[in-house]
């Protein structure tokens, strides 16, 4: 790692503040939550132990990375099975990079008619931006720099880790043995 950019308690306590404000905007509707594997998993289990609301959990699988860092064409590899149709929908996604991502799954959310669609991050890197998506709910506005942990990974490799640091560049530029 070059250097933890987040802390453990940093990302609890911004966690529970998200619940908070997502708590406050849904009041007491039921909820679906749609989550993007597989990188949201850990965060999403953090946000949602702490939103009181009544909701339904489903979950999306998307791909757009391989074993590098550059984004490449999307993939579904998971699709909902929950009918979203007049519900109120939060997306929870852990990082909105370019915006490819978020701009494909929100246009699929829509043509299937949910009430609303609100848009939670854990991270968000607006430098790279290249589509213009925002979301409602973040976490933290990051530089551009390539970050793994709490979920995030490089080449399927350092999810586990409790906190989000940068990645040294030489791992993720070396070649491939």
């Amino acid at each position: 790692m070059k250097c933890v950019l987040l802390g453990e308690a940093q990302i609890a306590a911004r966690v529970r503040a998200l619940a908070r404000k997502i708590t406050r905007d849904f009041a007491a509707r039921e909820m679906v939550v749609v989550s993007l594997l597989n990188g949201t998993v850990m965060f999403l289990a953090d946000l949602i132990r702490h939103i009181p609301l009544p909701m339904r959990l489903d979950f999306a699988g998307v791909s757009s990375y391989g074993s590098g860092t550059e984004s490449r064409e999307l993939v579904f590899t998971k699709e909902l099975r929950l009918d979203v149709r007049g519900r109120d929908v939060l997306l929870v996604d852990d990082i909105l990079d370019t915006g490819k991502t978020l701009s494909c799954v929100l246009a699929k959310l829509r043509r299937l008619r949910p009430r609303r669609i609100k848009v939670c991050v854990l991270l968000d890197k607006p430098a790279r931006r290249t589509e213009s998506v925002r979301a409602d709910y973040v976490g933290f506005r990051i530089p551009d720099e390539f970050v793994v942990g709490y979920g995030l990974d490089y080449a399927e490799r350092y999810r586990n880790l409790p906190f989000i640091a940068v990645l040294r560049p030489e791992i993720y530029t070396a070649p491939t043995p």
